[in-house]
């Protein structure tokens, strides 16, 4: 999603925030309740824009609609439970909080629309908001690392393959930016986004039948 107009420029903003603030306050909250303070200690248990802002990420959600917030640190050995499944399951409450968040404001668009209240402006921004919602929950599911989606991944494969996965890490940041400047993440977000959006909006107007 690409901000065109001045409208979407004024309410694609606070959309932008919005969706990155709730994923990594996601990622802090389920590592604090299997056991590790680490994010609570670094005051990222919040849903102050401010405390999870990270400028590049949140330029490129701008310019080429994909992008990330600062990363929530983790600390694995404070988990209660096996350390890689841990590890995906704090992977997996970032997306999934961006998927209720779109489905919610779907929600609120549908109810809107129906009874014609609203206007122009919160109609844009609820459209925004479900957008970039679905935007980041697909992109940070790719498992390439850093992404949430390389958690996943490594929590769903064996020790050896895991291992695999996390060996990618130093080299992670370099193939994601490479995948970005040659188009690559863009081919393959683009259906699933639209796969996905679709899968929004009919579930959202189920809830008014």
């Amino acid at each position: 999603m690409h901000l065109q107009s001045l409208p979407q420029l004024v309410l694609g903003i606070p959309a932008i925030l919005i969706a990155l603030t709730f994923h990594e306050y996601a990622h802090g909250k389920m590592a604090y309740l299997l056991g590790d303070p680490t994010a609570r200690n670094q005051g990222r248990l919040t849903l102050n824009p401010l405390a999870h802002l990270d400028i590049l990420g949140t330029l490129l959600l701008v310019v080429a609609g994909f992008g990330w917030a600062k990363p929530v640190q983790i600390n694995p050995y404070y988990f209660q439970m096996d350390r890689r499944k841990g590890m995906m399951l704090v992977g997996l409450a970032g997306p999934a909080m961006n998927l209720v968040l779109a489905y919610l404001a779907a929600v609120v668009l549908q109810l809107f629309l129906r009874f014609d209240i609203g206007g122009y402006w919160l109609a844009t921004f609820l459209n925004l908001l479900v957008g970039y919602n679905v935007v980041l929950a697909v992109f940070n599911l790719i498992p390439v690392p850093p992404l949430d989606g390389s958690r996943v991944l490594a929590g769903i494969l064996p020790p050896e393959g895991a291992a695999a996965v996390y060996q990618l890490e130093s080299y992670g940041t370099l193939l994601l930016l490479l995948l970005i400047a040659t188009g690559i993440i863009g081919r393959i977000m683009g259906p699933l986004v639209t796969l996905v959006l679709n899968l929004i909006i009919t579930a959202s107007g189920l809830a008014f039948i």
